[in-house]
C-alpha cells in the first residue's frame, strides 16, 4: 500500500526561531538525523525541500464563478501543514511504525496517514 504521512507542525521548534535555540546542540542534531533517517527509509519519497509557514500561503477558492484569493491558511497554526512524505508499505501498521519516528510527533506536532487510492 502507499501511504501519504502528514506533518503537522503543532508546537514543533523550528530552525530559526526561538524555540529551536533553545534546544540543546544535541537535541538539534539528534532532529536532523532522525528526519535523514526516515527519509532514507527503504518505500520512502521524501518530500522536495521544507515548506515556507502557513503566514507565506496563499489559498484559492473558487465561488460563483469568481476566483478568490486570500493570504495564508484557514487553520489554527496548530493544523498547519508543515512537510509531507510518500510511503510504501506493507500495513498500515508499518507506516504507523514509521510516523513515530518523525521528529515532529514527538516535539509538539502530529503525523496524518492517508492511504492513497
Amino acid at each position: 500500500m502507499k501511504f501519504m504521512l502528514l506533518i503537522n507542525q503543532g508546537t514543533t521548534p523550528l530552525p530559526g526561531t526561538p524555540e529551536w535555540d533553545a534546544l540543546s546542540e544535541d537535541e538539534q542534531k539528534q532532529v536532523y538525523a532522525d528526519y535523514q533517517a526516515v527519509n532514507q527509509t527503504p518505500g520512502v519519497t521524501p518530500a522536495d525541500g521544507r515548506m515556507a509557514s502557513p503566514e507565506e500561503a496563499t489559498t484559492v477558492r473558487v465561488e460563483k464563478g469568481k476566483t478568490l484569493k486570500t493570504d495564508g491558511p484557514f487553520t489554527e497554526s496548530k493544523e498547519a501543514l508543515g512537510g509531507y512524505l510518500f510511503y510504501e508499505a506493507d500495513s498500515l501498521e508499518d507506516a504507523v511504525e514509521l510516523a513515530s519516528k518523525i521528529p515532529a510527533a514527538r516535539l509538539g506536532g502530529a503525523i496524518e496517514i492517508r492511504p492513497l487510492v
